[in-house]
């Protein structure tokens, strides 16, 4: 379960870099858009709701996005958890396990849709995307793996204007999750040292 969790946080962090697509209503435009776009900072409020309806789990947190490839997802409540990617791998914090697990970007984003971070990939050979109309007071666009293995069985983005406001990803054990984001910023400055992670002390590595 904590593994699907790191999956669907990578997923949540590439769509963060989608703003445009309902707006413009061309993928052109995405990719216009994914090249204007440096660097991304939002906050975040997740529910994961459960196929058999168990109470819904909530959390919320920051995201931190520099392309190409970089990324800081960091959830802050009710349980800490961090996900650090510098471009060349992935840091998964576990404070509760006192554990860290590290793996290539590669092997870590794979062809889920936080493949999309890259930058350089061509999004109609990775993904369906289409319109998926209007609700909940937002623009929806629906994103479908073409993938077997993404662990998802699509991501929906909801905007209002230019702007990302919320995401929904079904993941294949019929689970939903539904991000909310606020305060979000394109292009900020961000901290040097946003994509670095060193271990803290006793603590367990695990991985590359």
């Amino acid at each position: 379960m904590r593994m699907n969790l790191i999956q669907k946080i990578l997923a949540i962090a590439a769509g963060a870099i989608f703003p445009l697509l309902a707006h413009a209503g061309a993928v052109d435009q995405l990719h216009e858009f994914l090249k204007s776009t440096r660097t991304l900072k939002a906050d975040f409020s997740q529910m994961l709701i459960g196929k058999n309806g168990r109470q819904p789990q909530q959390s919320s947190g920051t995201v931190a996005v520099s392309r190409p490839g970089k990324l800081r997802w960091a959830i802050e409540k009710p349980y800490p958890q961090l996900i650090v990617g510098d471009g060349e791998k992935i840091w998964i914090h576990d404070p509760e396990l006192q554990q860290v697990t590290v793996r290539k970007a590669g092997q870590a984003i794979g062809g889920s849709p936080a493949a999309l971070l890259a930058g350089s990939n061509d999004l109609e050979r990775n993904f369906t995307l289409k319109e998926a109309g209007d609700a909940d007071g937002l623009v929806w666009v629906e994103a479908i793996p073409k993938s077997g293995d993404s662990g998802f069985e699509s991501v929906r983005l909801g905007f209002a204007g230019n702007d990302l406001k919320a995401m929904e990803l079904h993941d294949s054990f019929g689970q939903t999750t539904l991000i909310r984001f606020s305060r979000l910023e394109r292009n900020p400055t961000l901290p040097a040292g946003t994509f670095k992670f060193t271990p803290p002390a006793g603590t367990d590595v695990v991985g590359e």
